[in-house]
């Protein structure tokens, strides 16, 4: 019965496979979700375009798992997107687990969950998840934290070594966290327990009591905030909302704060379903956000539709206008990774 529930893996879309120009190029002559959507692919292209904008993918929701996962790695394969905040289980439970060679299935949204407890099968609505399988995950997390220096680390730094350990051990090769890896493209996770990475991080201090990892939050605060300070204009295209969006967000603010110039994310894109009526659109909607000095008004787009629907159309139409190709590749990750290779070794030589 389990291997018939898992039987249809989800097929992640080809953005390069077919062009979406033409249809977004008619979506802007039309209204409501279509007009907004093509104004968004007009300001992503404007992003790439642009040879000072440093540009941000934040990510939440489900999406990678959904049929995204391919796509969002191609913004990296790309040089579309310099750099990313996650949820956890967008860049572990998904994207990392089908690096190590797991599937996500087709199923149902109304499938009879008490059997898909007995059969050890998460459900994400209409997508399933072998659990025995992200037990394997969970250890796999472990055995990565077991290598590194007891000491904090950001989320950053962590997935950074997931990148390295599917950089030599992936079973299904270009993930999003392996070629974030291969291109210094710094991946940040302020929730990052909150997936099934934390589940490997307690198996770690439970095994190392004395001596293990933590994952300090506040740094990743400050590594991004460097990345804005930086950079100098900055575009954000925004999968959903909550933590990764008003993380990115709030760097104007802590800039500000720290007493460094740091303008306003001159840029900015957000698809959601979420609903602003009640105070929230999942962190605010991107007018609302200007009134808190984090985003530029000239340049931004809400668009109300669930992500798997439209962003292939953006992602396609950006790929096949080509602006990429002039991009020269940031490499933020090097601004960190340098000092903290420079800062491991010098603890090494003390003790």
């Amino acid at each position: 019965m389990k291997n018939k529930l898992l039987s249809t893996p989800v097929a992640h879309i080809d953005i390069t496979s077919f062009d979406a120009r033409p249809l977004t190029r008619a979506m802007a002559a039309m209204s409501f979700t279509a007009r907004e959507l093509a104004r968004a692919t007009d300001i992503f292209n404007s992003m790439l375009k642009d040879p000072d904008c440093t540009t941000i993918l934040t990510l939440a929701g489900s999406t990678s798992a959904a049929g995204c996962m391919q796509l969002y790695a191609d913004l990296i394969k790309y040089n579309m997107i310099d750099a990313i905040v996650a949820t956890g289980a967008s860049i572990v439970d998904m994207d990392f687990f089908e690096g190590l060679g797991f599937k996500h299935y087709q199923g149902d949204a109304l499938a009879d969950d008490t059997q898909l407890r007995e059969h050890a099968i998460d459900r994400i609505y209409d997508t399933y998840i072998d659990e025995t399988q992200l037990n394997m995950c969970d250890q796999t997390i472990k055995d990565i934290a077991d290598t590194l220096p007891p000491r904090p680390h950001t989320s950053r730094e962590f997935i950074y070594e997931m990148g390295r350990y599917l950089s030599k051990h992936a079973k299904k090769k270009g993930s999003l966290v392996e070629l974030a890896f291969e291109h210094d493209v710094p991946i940040f996770c302020p929730a990052f327990t909150d997936s099934s990475a934390g589940f490997g991080l307690v198996l770690h201090q439970e095994a190392n009591p004395e001596q293990h990892i933590t994952i300090d939050s506040i740094r990743d605060f400050r590594e991004l905030t460097e990345i804005k300070i930086q950079s100098g204009n900055t575009g954000l295209l925004m999968i959903g909302g909550g933590v990764p969006k008003n993380f990115t967000q709030d760097t104007v603010v802590c800039a500000d704060l720290l007493g460094k110039s740091a303008s306003m994310h001159k840029y900015a894109i957000q698809i959601t379903v979420a609903d602003a009526r009640d105070g929230a659109c999942s962190s605010s909607t991107l007018r609302e956000a200007h009134s808190w000095g984090k985003v530029d008004m000239a340049h931004e787009q809400m668009v109300y539709a669930e992500a798997t629907s439209v962003l292939p159309l953006l992602a396609s139409d950006a790929y096949h206008q080509g602006h990429w190709k002039a991009r020269a590749r940031k490499q933020l990750n090097k601004i960190f990774t340098q000092a903290t290779q420079t800062n491991d070794e010098t603890t090494a030589i003390s003790a």
